[in-house]
């Protein structure tokens, strides 16, 4: 695709700029913006300037600028409506590629962004990739788009089985290979999906448990909404649980299967989430660090765990805002399960006093006590010289 390539425009699933005027409330605050880009999207601001906005010509990065789209696209003014919407269906690939990517614009943002450009294969894919995109989005486009966004979509087992919907539409697809269905309704069910309104995983629990199975899955155990129901694991203001009520809790957490576990991942509470970040099974953990709800301090608890899944380690490594935090990063470098190329890199980002503890605690990595007391070593070089 060349720079300046705009993508073919699609009718948006959802499209604010068609809504009834008293709908217009946009489900972004503005503060998500920098506060000298807020001017072009106060409903107050001088309409010209608002308008600099809706046609990408007001100064901003990517990620600003499709989230200024976004909100203008609820403008109470139907031209900036009408022009953001246009300027979102038709933007450069310089502006519009890195912003899709960024997975720390508002789900929101890139859900609407996947209504607009699900038809165009290079944009589908970044915004399927995208962990921050929504997956009800995801499951609007699993119906209709091409084989290759489907084999993308199919891939991704967390977004499977923390959403249903996925299977249900992806199984419609048309377009789908029938072993690409087969593969994702066969998992689905080994992980304790149901979906008795589907017809391709009927076929997959006869293929896994026999013809018996065809109208009665196997018992799926305890339910997300069961476990929240009875524990109160959904308030994140909860109380802390009685140690009985806890090994209760546990108990029933172990007899559910892989995809309510994950279901209760994303909503339940950080007394769930402190149990099921050890489940053995990979998803599992993967959907506690990846939840909405997940707080700084359960990810710095992740950060200094020895025993941490590798995949959530590498999550953690990754995120650009997470790793910001100086503790989080020091945790990281004297963590023997982290990577050594990545603590090394992130050992040379740290203050003087912390690189000599580094180089006299024998608790580290040998090879990160090593590297700091080169650093240290290196740094010491002009005082010895007189310089």
């Amino acid at each position: 695709m060349s720079e300046e390539a705009a993508p073919p425009a699609a009718a948006p699933a959802v499209d604010p700029a068609a809504a009834p005027v008293e709908t217009y409330v946009c489900p972004v605050s503005a503060e998500v913006l920098p506060p000298d880009k807020r001017k072009h999207v106060d409903p107050k601001a001088p309409v010209p300037l608002r308008m600099m906005a809706a046609k990408a010509i007001a100064p901003m990065s990517p990620p600003d600028m499709i989230t200024a789209l976004f909100m203008l696209a609820y403008d109470p003014d139907e031209k900036v409506r009408d022009t953001a919407v246009a300027t979102a269906a038709a933007l450069a690939d310089r502006v519009l590629a890195p912003a899709l990517r960024e997975e720390r614009v508002k789900p929101e943002v890139l859900g609407w962004f996947l209504d607009l450009h699900w038809q165009n294969d290079a944009y589908a894919e970044m915004l399927v990739l995208n962990g921050g995109c929504p997956d009800d989005a995801v499951a609007r486009v699993a119906a209709q788009c091409n084989v290759r966004t489907a084999e993308i979509i199919g891939a991704n087992q967390l977004r499977l089985l923390r959403h249903d919907d996925i299977v249900r539409q992806l199984a419609k697809n048309p377009s789908a290979e029938g072993a690409l269905i087969d593969g994702v309704c066969d998992f689905a069910v080994r992980s304790g999906l149901q979906l008795t309104d589907v017809p391709r995983m009927k076929e997959a629990r006869v293929r896994l448990y026999g013809p018996q199975a065809a109208e009665t899955p196997p018992d799926p155990g305890p339910t997300a909404d069961e476990v929240l129901e009875e524990f109160k694991v959904g308030e994140e203001s909860a109380a802390p649980m009685e140690e009985g009520k806890r090994l209760t809790l546990s108990q029933k957490i172990m007899k559910m299967n892989i995809s309510e576990k994950i279901k209760l991942a994303t909503k339940g509470n950080k007394e769930a989430r402190s149990i099921l970040i050890r489940d053995s099974n990979k998803l599992v953990s993967v959907a506690v660090i990846r939840s909405p709800r997940i707080t700084d301090g359960e990810v710095l608890l992740q950060a200094n765990n020895k025993t941490a899944n590798d995949e959530v380690l590498r999550i953690i490594c990754g995120d650009r805002e997470w790793v910001k935090m100086y503790p989080v990063k020091l945790a990281l470098v004297k963590n023997p399960k982290v990577p050594q190329a990545i603590a090394m890199r992130f050992l040379s980002t740290l203050r003087e006093s912390d690189v000599k503890n580094f180089a006299r605690d024998r608790n580290v990595p040998n090879v990160i006590q090593m590297m700091a007391r080169k650093m240290i070593s290196k740094k010491d070089e002009p005082k010895k010289d007189g310089h």
